[in-house]
């Protein structure tokens, strides 16, 4: 009777040197012995990123941001497009931005972030008279507009930290609101795109308006600098450690999965799929902030977990196809329909309402809610009964 079944699995406190691979494999045997569980294949044991940059060591230091950035941008003025509104996710990031230039124009989209972490309620945006997608605000106007807001969860004006921050490093700092990307071009020519998922638009609006060095935070440390760490994501998915270190995304993912399912098949004879996970892909309907901070849900997973859901709808087949049977004869019928599914049921009415988002996205938000962010202490998913379906 039991259909999906996630399950978080206790490990070790992980530390720089630690082989991550045995770690989790070892952890998911004993939680096997434990709850006397077995693997089947198909099953996905999935291990979140943090503890995997954590075992490889890698971190990179302010300074090192602040080499790159001087190194690449030339240490002068610098415009900070859209970051997000994070200090856990950006604000050690701006740190060593501001220590490697001796000015930062900081331009916030408005009302929110990209995330959607707001600045001030989108009802004030309505009563102020300003157009979002044409009006560029300097602080003095944004506070005679909107005043001093704090982050409703946070506590924090993150106007005013951010501002800290770069004076903080000895920068000067120029703060202005504004949605279109270009505009960034009247204040600087060096600019280091800060967004996430919509950086390349950013970058591409940005040269096409007159900037000069124009780079995304995946042009920082994606190279290691001076001994540091690095990703080819650069600086997008990495979080606070210190108040000097950063950890980044991890560079060893695909080969972390790898290694996982190649030992779990050694021990177990079951062929499951292995995957690394950051942040799920949701939305908080509450606070409206979108969950996916990294640049992806999953920087390395097993063959298996490539493409998308290929699924039927019960509750159509129920309503529509076989309104008039029921009991053994629905459950039949409807059996009969998912044995014999097309292989793409793209466009089909019979798949209209199932989720045409990739395997790995799924999946890594089941995982990221079943670990949670705080203390409980599984960094180890287990995912079984994922692609098994009614006819099985």
């Amino acid at each position: 009777m039991s259909g999906v079944i996630s399950r978080g699995v206790r490990a070790p406190i992980i530390r720089e040197g630690d082989d991550i691979v045995a770690v989790v494999v070892d952890s998911v045997e004993r939680a096997m012995r434990e709850d006397d569980f077995e693997l089947h294949d198909r099953d996905v044991i999935a291990v979140t990123e943090s503890v995997v940059a954590r075992a490889d060591g890698n971190y990179a230091s302010v300074d090192d941001i602040a080499a790159d950035v001087r190194a690449k941008l030339g240490g002068g003025t610098v415009g900070v497009v859209f970051p997000i509104l994070s200090r856990n996710r950006f604000a050690i990031c701006l740190r060593g931005i501001a220590r490697g230039c001796k000015k930062v124009v900081l331009m916030l989209s408005y009302p929110s972030d990209e995330v959607g972490n707001h600045l001030f309620d989108l009802d004030a945006l309505d009563e102020s008279g300003v157009n979002p997608y044409r009006d560029v605000l300097s602080l003095e106007a944004y506070r005679e507009k909107f005043g001093y807001v704090k982050h409703p969860f946070t506590g924090v004006d993150y106007v005013e930290y951010y501002k800290q921050v770069v004076t903080g490093e000895g920068a000067e700092c120029e703060i202005i609101f504004a949605n279109r990307p270009e505009a960034i071009v009247g204040y600087a020519k060096d600019v280091l795109c800060c967004d996430i998922h919509t950086r390349e638009r950013t970058r591409r609006h940005i040269l096409a308006a007159g900037g000069e060095r124009v780079l995304t935070l995946c042009d920082i440390l994606n190279e290691s600098v001076n001994g540091s760490g690095y990703c080819p994501f650069g600086l997008l998915g990495s979080n606070k450690a210190t108040e000097e270190r950063v950890k980044l995304f991890p560079k060893n993912a695909q080969a972390v999965a790898d290694g996982i399912q190649a030992e779990l098949v050694r021990r177990t004879g079951a062929r499951v799929e292995a995957m690394v996970y950051g942040d799920g892909a949701f939305k908080d309907p509450s606070g409206k902030i979108w969950e996916l901070a990294d640049p992806v849900v999953s920087p390395g997973f097993t063959a298996g977990l490539r493409g998308v859901p290929n699924e039927l709808k019960l509750k159509y087949l129920a309503d529509n196809e076989f309104a008039d049977l029921s009991g053994e004869e629905l459950r039949e019928a409807i059996k009969s329909s998912i044995r014999a599914k097309d292989a793409d049921l793209k466009g089909l009415m019979a798949s209209e309402g199932t989720t045409p988002r990739q395997l790995t996205d799924l999946i890594g938000s089941l995982c990221d809610l079943t670990s949670g962010s705080g203390d409980k202490g599984t960094p180890i998913i287990v995912v079984q009964n994922y692609f098994k379906n009614y006819a099985e």
